[in-house]
């Protein structure tokens, strides 16, 4: 009897056990099925970086796949629509291509495509001092001071024509993935039409130089008559302390070992 009661036991456990492995596959290949059933979206993706103002093709793009719900607006899902089309941004490796990053040429240069509307592209002849000593690169912003010399008597005159200006190229180039200093000849910046004819007219009578902004500062400079004071007093003793603001700017000029400073009226 107490053996039958043992070999019974054993039985017990051994069915169980059996029954426990099948269940635990069973689960799994469940699982499995789950997996494969649900559907993933294929969206386009960028291979490896992608400048500004590159043409696309095949090689900058590969294929993803992506639950439906992490899609996001406007993201691509065929390789052939975006072959051709125009980086207007960088694009780094793995970034999803979206609408809003790329721009169709419509049979015109690349350049062309990643103006944009409403604004014009023009050219400025550099040398190493004019531009920033080869640290240009496209996507910078700058600002542009014009010269101009007067009679023998005045000297020369200068003051900052422009603001905030985005560099779309230097030379030849629209990458933006070059560290070490270049120096090139020629930039090219985007403008309103009125701001390219003001760079051409003192390019012409004068002399311009670009001046590199750190990307993180605003285009405006806000004015104490910029704020508006219709129907508030005004302080006579404010208003005096204002008048006696020295309305000069001060620039250090560095040649060589040699340091010397121009001053220029705010008001030119």
């Amino acid at each position: 009897m107490r053996f039958r009661g043992v070999l019974m036991l054993l039985v017990s456990l051994a069915l169980a056990g059996a029954a426990a492995v099948w269940a635990n596959r069973w689960m799994a290949d469940q699982l499995a099925a789950a997996a494969d059933d649900a559907e993933l979206s294929r969206v386009v993706a960028a291979a490896a970086q992608i400048p500004f103002g590159t043409k696309i093709d095949a090689t900058h793009l590969k294929m993803i796949e992506l639950p439906p719900e992490s899609v996001p607006e406007g993201a691509f899902t065929d390789v052939n629509e975006t072959l051709g089309l125009i980086a207007v941004q960088p694009i780094y490796q793995g970034e999803i291509l979206i609408a809003g990053r790329v721009v169709e040429t419509l049979g015109g240069s690349a350049l062309a495509a990643v103006v944009e509307p409403g604004m014009r592209a023009i050219t400025v002849r550099v040398d190493d001092v004019v531009g920033v000593a080869g640290f240009l690169l496209p996507g910078n912003r700058v600002d542009v001071i014009a010269t101009r010399r007067g009679r023998a008597s005045e000297g020369s005159a200068a003051k900052t024509l422009i603001e905030n200006l985005r560099v779309l190229a230097v030379d030849q180039s629209t990458a933006t993935d070059k560290d070490a200093p270049v120096v090139v000849r020629a930039v090219t910046l985007e403008a309103t039409p009125h701001q390219a004819e003001e760079i051409v007219q003192w390019t012409q009578e004068g002399k311009v130089q670009l001046v590199l902004r750190n990307p993180l500062e605003g285009a405006d400079q806000v004015a104490v008559a910029d704020l508006g004071n219709e129907g508030a007093d005004t302080d006579p003793a404010a208003t005096a302390m204002l008048a006696t603001v020295p309305r000069t700017l001060t620039v250090d000029l560095i040649r060589g070992t040699d340091l010397s400073s121009l001053t220029f009226d705010k008001a030119q």
